[in-house]
């Protein structure tokens, strides 16, 4: 699999590696009051509905034949200039998926002291996050950085009928250099209907080039979205030592500058308060 580089403003960094977990905003209590006949019957249709949908997902998109999978290129080739499908005498194909990344939190990737790799190199001009040094295998130490990845950075993949969501995820993620869990990450694929986009998970062994033929080369049926994976649940094991004591830093932190602002609030309502009661008695 081969990765094609399409030109973004240059990666930006952070002073922080703040993984959006630690927000104190984010933390809210829901109560859900319901009567027999009305939402509980709901949330029933609606866990149904969720599991039909899963086992949709566990089971793939379903394999085309070869004959349809030869109309579809040559119908698919028949609507692009360039970058078109080909069939191989095995029946695979290959062909070209945009990838757009839209990642909220930093990337953990080396830092390099020279710029020679495509894309991570120039990380190296910027500030730094933060930096770690972790002992490898090999026993020798290794400098860590945190950046930022640029807004909406599109990378174009070549790729065979038989690459997995998997393997394009962990692919993204070696031509960066990035060190995190590919757990991490996860493969949305992206549809606008009505005037809304809307994102769905997909599995591990989903193969995108198949999806990319079966909806064509509109952009707007489909395309795929790299995004952090929200299980609902933090999989803490799958991060490295550094980031978690990061993480502590960054929830002190937010913990002081909470308490500060309480106490600034206060301090002003006590000074407006003094200067009224000294109005009505000098």
């Amino acid at each position: 699999m081969t990765v094609n580089t399409v030109l973004t403003p240059s990666m930006t960094s952070s002073n922080s590696m703040s993984s959006g977990y630690c927000s104190l905003d984010d933390e809210s209590e829901e109560f859900t009051f319901f009567t027999a006949k009305t939402s509980f019957f709901q949330k029933a249709k609606h866990a149904a509905k969720q599991s039909e949908t899963k086992e949709q997902e566990e089971r793939g998109t379903k394999e085309l034949s070869e004959e349809d999978v030869q109309t579809r290129i040559q119908e698919y080739n028949a609507q692009v200039s360039e970058n078109g499908m080909k069939l191989a005498a095995d029946g695979s194909y290959t062909g070209f998926i945009k990838v757009h990344l839209r990642l909220s939190r930093p990337v953990t990737v080396p830092v390099l002291e020279a710029a020679g790799s495509e894309g991570v190199s120039r990380l190296t001009g910027s500030r730094r996050a933060s930096e770690d040094k972790d002992d490898t295998d090999s026993g020798c130490a290794e400098k860590r950085t945190s950046f930022y990845l640029p807004s909406d950075c599109v990378k174009q993949l070549h790729i065979s009928s038989l690459t997995t969501t998997k393997e394009v995820i962990q692919g993204l993620l070696k031509k960066f250099m990035v060190l995190d869990n590919p757990r991490k990450f996860a493969l949305y694929r992206q549809t606008h209907r009505d005037g809304q986009d809307l994102f769905q998970k997909l599995p591990l062994s989903e193969r995108p080039l198949l999806l990319r033929l079966i909806a064509g080369p509109d952009a707007e049926r489909l395309s795929f979205v790299l995004k952090e994976n929200e299980t609902g649940e933090v999989e803490w094991h799958a991060f490295s030592v550094p980031e978690l004591q990061n993480f502590l830093v960054i929830l002190e932190k937010e913990e002081t500058e909470r308490v500060r602002a309480v106490e600034h609030k206060y301090c002003t309502y006590r000074q407006k308060l003094e200067q009224a009661l000294k109005k009505h008695d000098p």
